[in-house]
């Protein structure tokens, strides 16, 4: 059978639309319009971050001057008198300590939550479940730190005192004094900031869950895999990058809370290097905060130095989570 070819003929050709090319960017005025608006729109981000890091480091650069590289190791904060003292080794170690105490509370839970509304609540229980804990995420962090201190930090108090009569004999949760309650502890602090966090890490990982392959799920269950060992051997490794960057995305926001951290938490400059039990610990940005009202000019200096390490440490910290999730979601494609 011959095959027939079909030619074009003039007339179809002419006929036939323009294909635009992409790179040619906009062409009518309404598109340019639009796309200089968004461009404007997306690249003062980038300006305001750089504004805020430049008024952080004009204002701290005296102090760093002076303080030179002890600001970040030292343990004194003496900001009386003619030669003042100021260093942040203490809380910024603290802050370190009680972020990551609070993401290791938080990963399981966001984690059994994602788990349980994409593979096993029905559509309608699901999206309640979603709602209930993004509001969870809208709660300010005034309100979060009232009902910490009045309601929440009795009970996690007597759960640290079991632990300490039951592990006690490890390091971490050794107390000086059994006696005492374990408020204002790095302990409470940690369970605070989980609670925080625990909608950031839920919906990151709640979305790479979505983008899984139906039948790689399946397919596990089928050859036998119970849910625990499905979860274990087949998800949590195929979705493991996009939920390390939703962690990194909650320890950022860990890193920089304050009011909630300031009303459950003990700030002294005596550090604490792991006794969590112990009420004393540190976190810089309740420290600027319960410093700033009656700083002097000295102190104004030191406390935007904080605000400067804060800053970078955070921004690392995000940036690097972003990164990890948009790879993760490239690659689930």
């Amino acid at each position: 059978m011959a095959k027939h070819s079909q030619t074009s003929t003039p007339e179809q050709k002419a006929d036939a639309p323009v294909r635009r090319d992409l790179k040619a960017g906009p062409l009518s005025r309404g598109d340019k319009w639009f796309f200089r608006s968004t461009s404007i729109a997306a690249n003062f981000a980038f300006v305001l971050v750089g504004l805020v890091l430049l008024f952080l480091l004009i204002n701290s650069w005296p102090t760093l001057q002076q303080q030179g590289i002890m600001f970040i190791f030292g343990d004194q904060w003496k900001a009386e008198g003619d030669n003042p003292v100021m260093q942040l080794g203490p809380m910024l170690w603290g802050t370190i300590l009680v972020s990551i105490l609070g993401v290791l509370i938080a990963t399981p839970m966001a984690i059994a939550a994602a788990y349980l509304i994409e593979f096993f609540l029905p559509a309608s229980l699901a999206r309640a479940a979603t709602l209930t804990i993004d509001l969870l995420a809208a709660l300010p962090s005034v309100v979060i730190g009232l009902w910490g201190i009045f309601v929440f930090t009795p009970v996690v108090a007597q759960w640290g005192t079991i632990l300490n009569q039951l592990l006690g004999w490890i390091p971490v949760f050794h107390m000086a004094d059994p006696s005492k309650p374990a408020a204002y502890s790095p302990w409470v602090a940690g369970w605070i900031l989980a609670i925080m966090i625990v909608p950031i890490i839920t919906s990151v990982s709640r979305e790479i869950f979505s983008q899984m392959d139906d039948a790689l799920v399946n397919g596990a269950l089928a050859l036998g895999g119970s849910r625990t060992s499905v979860l274990r051997r087949v998800i949590l490794p195929t979705a493991a990058p996009g939920v390390i960057g939703g962690i990194l995305l909650g320890l950022g926001r860990a890193i920089g809370e304050t009011v909630a951290i300031l009303f459950v938490l003990q700030l002294s400059f005596k550090i604490n290097w792991y006794e969590i039990l112990e009420p004393r610990g540190g976190d810089v940005a309740s420290w600027i905060l319960a410093r700033f009202g009656e700083a002097t000019t000295a102190e104004f200096g030191g406390l935007m130095a904080a605000g400067l390490v804060l800053f970078i440490f955070t921004l690392l910290v995000n940036t690097l989570a972003n990164i990890i999730v948009s790879r993760s979601k490239t690659a689930n494609r």
